[in-house]
């Protein structure tokens, strides 16, 4: 008999509709795919994107059409406000260039442009993106904590952009220095990118929860999305999933300040036990309880219905007939359990881990599925 580890929030979920036999098919091709939470719709957002304004390689029209492909809600041009290496081909003195051709392209289409830009300076305080400005050209300051103080004066939610960057900080190794202790005192920065391109920072994570900062994933995409992240061959951009009253800049704006945020990153989840516990129970849709002829066998289908094959480790008194503890539910799958529940139940509950979730640094969650008849 295995006991159950109490270091994580039990999170009941209750379904008894019977679920078809058939796995799901991915519908919708690339797009990323993740059910709402109870009270709020899960938007699917990247704002950490370069184009060509900056030191990207692309137009923004492009940074448009690739997060249509991907179905995403929300993006936002973030182009560096001080590095334009480009500047020589495409100068131009109004840094809120980008966004406006973003925008204007995207106009007929299902997606917010958020204003944005990347405030680009050595350490401290490093590299930090702003988004919901009204006019970049005003944050390109010389001293670095002003162009925070005038983020702020704008209305901005601003995020410490790849906390851990080898380039400036040698040991990869995420740090709050001085001044970051006090842009986060005076509730000048917000977030953390615990989640950039093609990293992942337990460091950043444990800041994320000490000093109460949302969790944020990007791309920080410079070239092509499909080739960067190997679209073709089922990879997809880090994104930050945002949960959100309405699909509306001022609901989402609202939803980061609140840090209701979870990041998706190479299967893997990784945001605050509060949000991403919900989050995946909102996936799961549970069969009711069949037993198998006159055996003492209870069957249970579960149905995944997000783009995430989730990791279980399971932590219950109940063993498996055909399978270890440890197993996986596929992503847009339905997985048939075979539970020996030794006695026939009316109802019973498992505790699963979700390996492959994180709710701090090598920290997993844990969740309470109810199985009914």
């Amino acid at each position: 008999m295995k006991k159950l580890i109490n270091t994580g929030l039990l999170f009941t979920l209750s379904f008894t509709s019977v679920l078809a036999q058939e796995t799901h098919s991915h519908s919708f091709g690339r797009k990323i795919e993740f059910p709402n939470i109870p009270g709020y719709q899960t938007l699917k957002c990247d704002f950490h994107i370069h184009t060509v304004f900056s030191d990207g390689a692309v137009w923004p029209t492009i940074r448009v059409e690739e997060a249509l492909k991907d179905g995403l809600d929300a993006i936002s041009i973030t182009d560096h406000l001080e590095y334009q290496p480009h500047a020589r081909d495409i100068p131009h003195p109004d840094r809120n260039r980008g966004y406006e051709i973003a925008k204007a392209f995207a106009k007929n289409n299902d997606i917010l442009i958020v204003p944005g830009v990347e405030i680009t300076r050595e350490m401290p305080p490093g590299h930090a993106n702003a988004i919901f400005i009204e006019d970049a050209n005003k944050i390109l300051v010389e001293d670095p904590v002003k162009a925070f103080e005038e983020a702020n004066r704008q209305g901005a939610y601003v995020f410490w952009n790849h906390p851990n960057w080898i380039s400036q900080r040698k040991d990869g190794i995420a740090t709050l220095t001085d001044m970051h202790k006090q842009l986060i005192a005076d509730s000048l920065l917000h977030g953390i990118e615990v989640v950039n391109e093609m990293t992942f920072s337990d460091e950043a994570m444990r800041l994320a929860i000490e000093n109460n900062l949302a969790v944020m994933g990007t791309s920080d995409i410079h070239g092509l999305v499909d080739w960067q992240f190997n679209v073709a061959e089922g990879g997809h951009r880090p994104i930050t999933l945002v949960f959100a009253k309405e699909k509306t800049n001022e609901s989402i704006k609202e939803a980061l300040f609140a840090g209701r945020t979870v990041a998706w990153y190479k299967n893997m989840l990784v945001g605050k036990e509060e949000h991403l516990v919900p989050l995946i129970t909102s996936c799961l849709e549970i069969g009711k309880i069949r037993y198998l002829g006159d055996s003492n066998l209870a069957e249970v289908e579960i149905k995944n219905t997000s783009d995430a094959d989730f990791i279980i480790n399971s932590v219950s008194a109940y063993n498996f007939h055909g399978s270890s503890d440890i197993f996986t539910l596929k992503a847009h799958s339905t997985t048939k359990l075979e539970i020996k529940t030794l006695v026939r139940l009316e109802n019973f509950s498992m505790n699963f881990q979700v390996l492959n979730a994180v709710i701090n640094a090598r920290l997993h969650p844990y969740i309470k599925i109810e199985m009914t008849q």
